[in-house]
């Protein structure tokens, strides 16, 4: 008997995660876009009626019924996804610190320092170490540029012959949308063995950054790297 307290315990605790991430999915979504509940009981109510519709075209209503419904829940999780990813960007888009949000919300393959850099205006530099090397992506006004040439070289000092890829988040020809910022990431060649860039991991854990606000909010499966 207490063994299965205990597996039912454990279980609870594995899916109580989700269910807040979900929770806080939606919270985020529907302060960004309102009507999401009523799309979402539109979607599964039209994709459940034309399953049903095909049942009676077939004879065949009831069964229809039973089978189209876990589609139409399938196509109501799978349009939420979508709107939840799109609010989850907006939510942040314009806060000091999105960028590092971001790229922090990568769950393999990159780690990111925030905020190596900052300028009294709020421009900023965080660095991340994948295996396309070190990227240095920077925020803020025209200075920017100035400052992830900075960074460049003190990274360089810690870090000699490490491939050094420089990114500023924005919407101008050039630059990296925030929206696209971990795509871009993942196209990056490959140019660092697993060894190598746990090796330069090491390296650049001493420089560290700084302390700064970083935007919170669940960032869904849409902002993943995939």
């Amino acid at each position: 008997m207490s063994m299965f307290k205990r597996n039912k315990n454990k279980e609870a605790s594995v899916k109580t995660p989700r269910f807040q991430t979900f929770r806080d999915a939606y919270s985020v979504t529907k302060s960004v876009k309102p009507w999401i509940a009523f799309a979402l009981i539109a979607v599964f109510i039209v994709v459940w009626a034309i399953g049903i519709g095909i049942g009676f075209a077939l004879n065949h209503p009831i069964y229809l019924a039973f089978v189209s419904l876990p589609v139409a829940l399938l196509a109501a999780m799978f349009f939420f996804t979508r709107q939840a990813s799109t609010a989850a960007y907006s939510s942040i888009e314009g806060q000091i610190g999105a960028g590092a949000s971001v790229l922090m919300a990568i769950r393999k393959g990159w780690t990111t320092t925030p905020a190596v850099a900052v300028a009294r205006n709020q421009d900023m530099v965080h660095r991340s170490v994948g295996r396309a090397g070190i990227v240095l992506v920077g925020e803020g006004s025209q200075g920017i540029k100035v400052m992830l040439i900075e960074e460049r070289r003190k990274t360089e000092r810690f870090a000699p012959g490490v491939p050094i890829t420089e990114v500023i988040v924005g919407d101008l020809q050039g630059q990296v949308s925030i929206r696209k910022l971990q795509k871009h990431l993942a196209k990056l060649p490959k140019k660092l063995s697993a060894h190598q860039m746990r090796e330069v991991r090491a390296r650049l854990k001493a420089v560290g950054g700084m302390s700064m606000p970083i935007p919170k909010g669940p960032l869904p499966k849409g902002v993943r790297i995939r």
